[in-house]
């Protein structure tokens, strides 16, 4: 495929490893890093191979967990005195992490205020009869939710389709409309309903780039019902809570 597409969806990889870290309920404080390392890696691989324009710091973050499973399988160093304790591989990745998870928090509770203020001198309320019934409520699904959906959707694909070599029959063009226009007689479709109408692993590819392309103009917006779980795909709304306030959820 030569369309590259270029997205400011990217969070930067301490947001990967924060999302790896609590997708799989594991502990910041003893980080299995040969894991987490294989996990980085198959996501990093994924965004290479769909020409996605990634971020310097990612293969640097790729490097630093490599260099801290190499040094986490070396023996302890003989020469080191016996009453001192080597340091741990792992201390300033882990101390990056809950510093950046810590801004997260702090930066969504000044929008929160923000957000609070622009509510001072609205109009009173009405009559409690006249109250529509609340909307239910979604998390916004971040860039690593999409990819984890779509690697499922290719390693479910059976090995004879693919495999098999087929005429490039789809552009992301065609599959940008094909969604708007399914989204024009439904509310919402399921990611997984998308992928499963899917042919071969090409149309995969197409269809979760144009999923990606818009989301970028802000033609829809993917969001999830719980945390990690199913992806909907809907036209852009605002009753979607932002990703950045799922730490406050995941740690209730």
């Amino acid at each position: 495929m030569s369309y590259k597409i270029k997205l400011q969806l990217f969070e930067g990889p301490l947001d990967l490893l924060l999302y790896l870290v609590k997708k799989d309920h594991l502990n910041i404080y003893d980080i299995p890093v040969a894991k987490v390392t294989e996990q980085y890696m198959v996501y990093l691989e994924l965004m290479k191979s769909l020409d996605l324009n990634i971020a310097g710091e990612f293969l640097v973050m790729a490097a630093t967990l490599i260099q801290i499973k190499s040094k986490m399988l070396l023996p302890p160093d003989p020469t080191e005195q016996l009453q001192e304790e080597q340091a741990d591989p792992r201390e300033e990745l882990v101390r990056q992490l809950l510093e950046y998870e810590r801004f997260k928090v702090i930066a969504q509770e000044l929008r929160q205020r923000e957000v609070n203020q622009q509510d001072v001198f609205k109009r009173p309320k009405p009559n409690e009869k006249d109250i529509p019934q609340s909307t239910p409520v979604y998390f916004e699904a971040s860039i690593f939710d999409l990819i984890t959906a779509f690697s499922k959707a290719l390693e479910e694909i059976p090995k004879d389709i693919f495999y098999n070599v087929v005429k490039d029959e789809y552009s992301i063009e065609d599959k940008v409309h094909t969604i708007l226009h399914l989204l024009l007689v439904r509310n919402s479709v399921t990611l997984t309903e998308l992928f499963g109408q899917a042919k071969n692993k090409m149309e995969i590819i197409v269809t979760f780039l144009a999923i990606l392309e818009l989301i970028r103009i802000k033609e829809i917006i993917a969001q999830q019902k719980e945390l990690f779980g199913e992806i909907e795909i809907v036209r852009n709304q605002n009753n979607i809570i932002p990703y950045e306030r799922r730490n406050t959820a995941e740690n209730n």
